[in-house]
């Protein structure tokens, strides 16, 4: 069984070990071993609680930008990345819910498109140098290594799905790179901050890698049917293409050839699951 052992010093945006020095009227005052305190508000405050007692406590700034405890744990602690909901927004930037009083600020120069209220957004969270406070950003992607090493094409790594883009998913490759899925290399529904095995199409000079979800090698992978009908769900029911697509479109959509595309439809329509006409193939609602 580990023994706490009380924190060295009070440090902002993690959790900390202090012990209680003094019961007051605005709630307890907690002690690092350096003697600097913090007050932790009287609404956290347990029968258990008494003075001496060693607590685990989240260190953040009010609304007075002064240091603060409390009990709840946040959503992400600093420089840990998580999923945000917007829950308001401002000229200056937006505030996102982190399960403590005070929101997370977003300012607008640490976002990549101006936020609205319901969305979510991938954030981490920061120390911002000019403010002396906790605030969150979307660039993570300053963040990230930009020098790969030890990857290589077809190597499996683990990915943590963070935005969609007109051109794919973006990701965090093995915790420290920026990878791409494209979407037509999607035939399956992803959501963002699931976390996944994928597999290094390329790395490029930039340092971004992209990514694919089909294991190497594997010729159908996935099956052929379940792309085609997972491609149509995805639409609603409709796609523009049918057997007298061009190959090169068919390729880069599906990820099959022209033949291997022709044969699945002939199979899915002969199964009662489509209907291919020359505006497109259509799914059938049973």
């Amino acid at each position: 069984m580990t023994t706490k052992r009380q924190s060295e010093f009070l440090e902002l945006g993690l959790i900390n070990t202090l012990v209680i020095d003094r019961l007051t009227t605005p709630g307890a005052y907690l002690m690092a071993q350096d003697g600097q305190d913090v007050l932790l508000p009287g609404s956290y405050l347990t029968p258990d609680m008494k003075e001496g007692v060693l607590v685990d406590v989240f260190l953040y700034t009010d609304s007075e930008d002064r240091l603060v405890a409390t009990t709840h744990k946040p959503t992400a602690r600093l420089d840990e990345m998580a999923l945000f909901e917007v829950v308001d927004t401002a000229p200056f930037g937006a505030f996102m819910n982190w399960n403590l009083s005070k929101d997370l600020l977003v300012p607008n120069m640490f976002q990549k498109t101006p936020f609205k209220v319901g969305e979510k957004r991938f954030i981490k969270v920061i120390y911002d140098e000019r403010t002396h406070r906790l605030v969150g950003t979307e660039k993570i992607g300053d963040f990230l290594e930009k020098k790969v090493v030890g990857l290589a094409v077809n190597k499996v790594v683990n990915i943590l799905i963070i935005q969609r883009t007109p051109l794919g998913f973006k990701c965090i490759v093995n915790e420290k790179y920026e990878g791409l899925i494209y979407h037509n290399e999607i035939f399956e529904t992803i959501e963002l901050g699931e976390k996944r095995i994928a597999y290094i199409k390329s790395v490029r000079k930039d340092g971004k890698i992209d990514l694919t979800l089909r294991k190497p090698g594997s010729k159908n992978s996935g099956g052929s049917d379940e792309k085609i009908l997972a491609y149509l769900k995805e639409a609603k029911g409709i796609m523009p293409y049918n057997y007298k697509s061009d190959a090169s479109l068919i390729q880069n959509t599906f990820g099959l050839s022209k033949k291997e595309f022709k044969r699945t439809l002939t199979s899915l329509q002969n199964s009662g699951k489509i209907e291919v006409k020359d505006t497109g193939t259509y799914l059938k609602v049973k």
